[in-house]
């Protein structure tokens, strides 16, 4: 009787420490999660923006950070394109069709371009990342994509530099001043046009996926980029 107390006793004790250091394991890397996301958005929203890093480097987390304090304004925009006081980190794309965040590249006080998030269905998944827009408030700047599960060497390829370089220069905005986005061809693009990028072979649904969230995600930034053009900011 003695000896089944014992055990008991002692086994509820290994138990409960056991438990402890399970759950404070958790909350760490639960932490350390939310960081490496954090970091990895970061770094998108740079390279959209045009930053690398220095020859045969990679960026650290210590880089992605410091770069970012110093050259990105970081806000959110209501629907008609105002800035509002919330913190882009409380803002889910995703689901939040009133509030945008928008990431502003400042250098020597002056516009070097802003970054907004995108996302939208591809064949077989849903594709996200960043859109980079020059100061003109109608021209790309760059496009970069963290998070997808499209067929490697076919929807993947949006992921690789061959085709997010194909967005750089390119037009959302006609000349009458309509958003008219940027057509994603089967095969090559017109490189007269300035309205379209090369698709990718074997990949037409990622590539009208793209094309079709993409117009969608800058409708709701229409407002504020008007105002850029309009140079009302």
């Amino acid at each position: 009787m003695h000896s089944n107390t014992y055990t008991i006793i002692f086994t509820s004790i290994i138990t409960i420490i056991l438990g402890s250091f399970l759950s404070v394991a958790a909350g760490t890397l639960e932490e350390t999660q939310k960081l490496n996301v954090e970091n990895d958005s970061k770094k998108n929203i740079l390279s959209s923006l045009g930053y690398k890093p220095e020859k045969n480097k990679e960026w650290n987390s210590n880089d992605i950070k410091n770069i970012f304090e110093k050259n990105i304004d970081a806000y959110v925009l209501d629907g008609k394109g105002n800035r509002t006081d919330n913190d882009t980190r409380s803002i889910n794309p995703e689901t939040d069709n009133r509030n945008f965040p928008i990431y502003v590249d400042m250098q020597n006080g002056s516009i070097n371009g802003y970054a907004i998030p995108i996302s939208g269905k591809g064949l077989w998944s849903t594709l996200y990342g960043y859109f980079a827009i020059e100061p003109d408030g109608l021209t790309a700047k760059g496009i970069t994509f963290y998070a997808h599960k499209e067929t490697p060497g076919l929807g993947g390829e949006v992921d690789k530099p061959w085709f997010q370089n194909n967005f750089i220069g390119k037009r959302f905005i006609d000349e009458q001043g309509n958003l008219v986005g940027i057509k994603v061809l089967k095969g090559k693009a017109n490189p007269e046009s300035p309205y379209e990028v090369d698709g990718i072979s074997g990949a037409t649904i990622t590539s009208k996926g793209l094309e079709s969230f993409l117009v969608e995600d800058l409708k709701k930034y229409e407002p504020f980029f008007q105002k850029v053009r309009n140079k009302k900011i």
